[in-house]
């Protein structure tokens, strides 16, 4: 039987590396890891391997048929965005492997630490490979820690929060965490954005006007948005709308014939992880969208200037679109979608009883059985004189549908 070692060694500086940890790289038959890695911990072992990814680790370990320990090095801990995730579900597919994981000190700790803060109350995001909406997390986080990366280096983040009206958000950023060359930078976003930094750096951003953000809900107030002469739905309307889409926080999302940008906002801001395109082809209207954007902060929000379906072809595909406006082109959007994303969920508002007519067609032809239709008919009082009068609005058929998996149909 293989007893493999997945260990976390710290910063890579060795003071970071634990007692037990150096131990059991001690003791072990083979070290695996990146060449930097086994340098750092300073133990040497007649039998090294250099390799990062999970698979081509498993394949050497696979061949070393007369092993029988062996530590695998994982830089920072081992539950911090480490591969240890990763090779510990390959290990586990072996019948005659015993794992056992030895956790390490990550950035994340080592940098609060360094800067004399806790981390239980730090929102974390990682930069690193990938992409996230760290604007609203910035918006709606006291406190948020960055992993980077070449492209979203610490000046990026200190650039895009001056340009989203929070350069007066405090900024640390950690360089070469636990070498010699260790720097840590403090200061406003507004300066360090003018600064250059190692691409081995972590971001930790303090936005003490966090709390001052809008508070999240359905049915932003009409009076909120600037409107112009682009229809809008209204409040109440949009209230039951995004309920009945069902939206999640890492959704992306269409919001087609997005006019003001109300709906599009506000789904913007129930799904802070995910992305919103607002697709509009009147030019009055995506200006206004992109005013509202800045106004409310949805910095996950994107304006796609065109029309559906056309408009959707570059985008990824849609967890959840609302159609508000098609132009004519139901059928065609909804068969757009489709294509794009089968499990689709879709919301679509409609005034005329034609319009909800052909909603209903248009749902039937895509193979959506039996939408779920709710009619809202809202008033608002208006005064005459002494006296306050019930004003109705028009009355809206909200739709909402998604196709139900078949009984026996698996999950990808």
């Amino acid at each position: 039987m293989k007893k493999v070692y997945i260990i976390g060694i710290g910063m890579g500086n060795p003071d970071t590396l634990t007692f037990g940890a150096f131990q059991t790289i001690k003791e072990s038959q083979a070290v695996v890891g990146a060449r930097r890695m086994i340098e750092s911990v300073g133990i040497r072992s007649d039998r090294t391997h250099n390799a990062v990814a999970p698979s081509e680790i498993l394949k050497w370990l696979r061949q070393q048929e007369d092993l029988e320990t062996a530590a695998v090095l994982m830089s920072g801990d081992t539950g911090f965005y480490s591969g240890a995730k990763k090779l510990i579900s390959l290990i586990e597919e072996e019948t005659d492997w015993e794992i056992e994981v030895i956790p390490g000190i990550s950035s994340l700790q080592y940098f609060c630490a360094k800067i004399r803060t806790s981390w239980d109350d730090v929102k974390v995001l990682s930069l690193h490979g990938r992409e996230a909406n760290f604007l609203g997390a910035v918006r709606s986080c006291e406190k948020v820690f960055f992993l980077t990366d070449k492209q979203h280096t610490p000046s990026f983040i200190c650039e895009a929060l001056t340009e989203a009206g929070m350069g007066e958000a405090d900024v640390f950023v950690g360089e070469r965490l636990s070498y010699s060359e260790e720097t840590i930078t403090s200061g406003p976003a507004y300066v360090l954005a003018e600064q250059d930094f190692d691409p081995l750096s972590v971001v930790l951003v303090e936005n003490h006007d966090y709390r001052k953000e809008p508070i999240v809900t359905h049915g932003i107030p009409d009076g909120q948005f600037l409107r112009g002469d682009v229809p809008m739905t209204k409040e109440e309307v949009r209230s039951v709308t995004i309920s009945k889409l069902g939206v999640r926080k890492n959704d992306i999302i269409y919001d087609i014939g997005a006019g003001t940008g109300s709906v599009a906002v506000e789904l913007a801001l129930q799904a802070q992880e995910g992305k919103v395109y607002a697709i509009e082809t009147k030019e009055e209207a995506a200006d206004l969208i992109e005013e509202n954007k800045v106004r409310f902060g949805a910095d996950n929000l994107h304006i796609i200037r065109g029309m559906a379906p056309e408009a959707l072809e570059e985008l990824p595909p849609a967890d959840t679109a609302f159609i508000g406006g098609s132009k004519g082109n139901m059928k065609a959007i909804m068969a757009a979608l489709i294509e794009k994303n089968p499990d689709i969920r879709i919301g679509v508002n409609v005034i005329a009883l034609e319009s909800l007519a052909e909603a209903l067609q248009a749902f039937q032809e895509q193979g959506f059985e039996n939408p779920d239709i709710v009619q809202i008919s809202a008033a608002r009082t208006k005064t005459a004189g002494s006296y306050h009068m019930m004003t109705g609005q028009n009355p809206v058929f909200i739709l909402t549908a998604q196709k139900m998996k078949q009984d026996g149909e698996d999950d990808e």
